[in-house]
Formats: structure tokens, sequence, C-alpha cells
């Protein structure tokens, strides 16, 4: 099973600042999931990084996990979300899953 991570900040491109709560990024983020009809992971972080000119930003990202899902379905949501969050560009990262199920065997 292949695992895909798409990590996208919440900074805008121009402006370098978050435009809206972290909230309104979370439900589009959903509603592009619902549409491509995957299922998902989603989870917050904080982090930092430089820019090509060497300036150093801070920035919230969201990072939506996918587990199994083919790779020209996954790069269209990630491209999805790199416009409609007014990116200059979203990571994804790819690796294999060992997946299982844990499963409570009561009496």
């Amino acid at each position: 099973m292949q695992q895909t991570s798409i990590y996208v900040g919440l900074n805008d491109a121009d402006s370098h600042e978050q435009k809206f709560e972290t909230n309104k990024y979370v439900s589009i983020l959903k509603n592009v999931c619902y549409s491509y009809h995957v299922a998902f992971s989603m989870h917050t972080v904080d982090g930092g990084y430089f820019h090509e000119d060497g300036s150093y930003v801070e920035e919230r990202t969201l990072v939506l996990t996918l587990l199994d899902v083919p790779d020209a379905t996954a790069r269209e949501i990630a491209a999805d979300l790199c416009a409609f969050f007014h990116q200059e560009s979203v990571m994804v990262t790819s690796a294999p899953a060992e997946v299982f199920f844990v499963h409570d065997e009561l009496g």
C-alpha cells in the first residue's frame, strides 16, 4: 500500500500571511477530498522554512494523508489545493506503507 502526504501551507503566496482562519482552509480541504471520493486523514502543524531569497518564514501547514490513492489523483488534489490556497507550491511525499487494523475482541 502507498501512503501519500500533501503539505499545504496557509500563508498566501503574495502577502506571505495567512488570510483566513485555519478552519476555513480545513473546510476547503475536506470538500476537495469529498469531491475526489478519497478517504483521508489531516492534521495541522507549525513550521518554518527559507525562501529562495533567504528570508525566513514561519507558517501553519495542513498535512493531508492519503492511503492507496493513485499518483495521478494525488497530483490533481495537490494542484487543486495549491490553487485554492493560493500557494507557490505544495509539497507531496509518498512511501510504501504497511497497514493493519487492530480490533478489540470482547469476550
